[in-house]
């Protein structure tokens, strides 16, 4: 029995679909250049331009959702934390030399967030469909240009494009976007046959609605620390081994004669041997340890230069750890704050230090501008790191034995009361 056209239409509609779908999957295995890959990906919207007409209403709903979701889910996870998006920005001017734009990154990061959630909310809601395609169109046009210079050119390893939800390479950034255009396309393409399921006032207020609501969470988010922490520095993480396990060091050795490399387990290798060490030489070294927490980048220095991170990393009593990683910069009343702290955890016997990337020369200025104590000591650490402690600047991390157990920020600072209630009075559970 032979199909229609229209059948055929619906399964050659669909089968785009789920193709798209299917490859999107699969990116997760592809993190670097892939040719066949790539060749899959650029069809797949080159398809669905030349045959945009097969898609059935239907199908062009299903886009909609598909990409709306897809968008929400972006927004979201960058909008909880607007101020890691704010640094991912501040990664692409200092890449393109156009640092002179960074006091800019946080309101950009605010409305970059806010466009693709709204976008998304519009796309699933089906509200004012023929504009929402036009900016979904040009939108998707700038990020794929841009993920396409990542993917070439690597000015910054990771975009950011699922906040620190999910780490992708650019290559894979890139992928995805190509994917995401084969529904931005049939959307595009067929917006005329797009129903309109609400009345113009209707829409105008559905759509402001989302960026108000968008915007005042990610404001909440700013003020605060991020609802959803995905950092490696979040509350419950231990960020060192209580029992370590073994180190493991591997050795490549190459034959001479044959170009042949094999690596070997330390001190698994023939290196009595005389005959072999003849034929064999050393290539390189590679070391495998499984206490090393991904996250946990840390080193503290002093003002001289001494490496001091296990002082406080490991310390098995409480720690108080602000961290304001550019004193410039730092929101200074918290400090009266801090001070505060300060002084009773110094008479509890509670280590308190700050962690900043700021020079000595500033240290000293600022200690005395704030009047703070002698004793209030401040140490250095990589500002990226300390970005990754705590979104906020300062911000206060509560410790004991390598684990987190508060964090606060610069506008939330909790007074010795209720830490004492909440923390140091209770027993810890390890």
């Amino acid at each position: 029995m032979s199909l229609n056209s229209n059948t055929l239409k619906a399964i050659s509609g669909w089968a785009i679909i789920f193709i798209t779908v299917f490859s999107a999957s699969l990116i997760v295995y592809f993190e670097k250049l892939n040719f066949p890959f790539l060749l899959l990906l650029l069809l797949n919207p080159a398809i669905a331009f030349k045959f945009s007409k097969i898609f059935s209403p239907v199908m062009i709903r299903v886009s909609q959702i598909l990409l709306g979701l897809l968008f929400i889910f972006s927004g979201i996870v960058k909008g909880v934390d607007p101020l890691g998006t704010a640094y991912r920005v501040e990664d692409y001017f200092v890449a393109f030399g156009t640092d002179w734009m960074i006091p800019a990154s946080l309101v950009l990061s605010f409305l970059l967030n806010a466009s693709e959630f709204v976008l998304g909310a519009l796309l699933l809601a089906n509200v004012k469909p023929k504009l929402t395609a036009w900016l979904t169109l040009l939108m998707m046009g700038f990020f794929t240009l841009t993920t396409l210079n990542d993917a070439f050119n690597n000015p910054v390893p990771d975009c950011g494009c699922f906040g620190d939800a999910i780490i992708m390479s650019n290559w894979q950034t890139f992928y995805k976007n190509l994917a995401i255009n084969v529904f931005v396309l049939i959307i595009f393409l067929e917006k005329k046959s797009i129903a309109v399921f609400y009345k113009n006032r209707t829409e105008w207020a559905l759509a402001f609605s989302f960026i108000i609501l968008f915007l005042g969470f990610q404001y909440f988010n700013y003020r605060n620390l991020p609802m959803i922490d995905f950092m490696p520095w979040k509350v419950g993480n231990k960020m060192f081994a209580e029992n370590p396990l073994p180190v493991k060091h591997f050795l490549t050795y190459q034959n001479k004669a044959t170009g042949e490399q094999k690596e070997y387990q330390s001190p698994d290798y023939p290196f009595n041997d005389t005959t072999w060490l003849k034929n064999w030489q050393f290539v390189s070294q590679r070391v495998e340890d499984p206490n090393v927490n991904p996250g946990n980048n840390l080193a503290i220095s002093d003002l001289e230069g001494n490496d001091i991170t296990n002082v406080y990393l490991r310390n098995p009593d409480y720690n108080l750890i602000v961290v304001a990683y550019d004193l410039d910069e730092t929101n200074k009343k918290s400090f009266r704050k801090l001070k505060s702290l300060f002084l009773n955890a110094d008479a509890g016997n509670i280590a308190c230090v700050c962690l900043t990337a700021s020079i000595p020369e500033k240290i000293s200025a600022f200690k005395e501008i704030n009047q703070l104590p002698e004793g209030f000591e401040f140490f250095n650490a990589d500002d990226v790191v300390l970005k990754t402690m705590v979104r906020s600047n300062p911000g206060l991390l509560l410790m004991k034995n390598g684990q987190v157990l508060g964090k606060w920020s610069f506008s939330r600072l909790p007074d010795w009361k209720s830490l004492e209630e909440n923390f140091l009075n209770k027993t810890i559970p390890q």
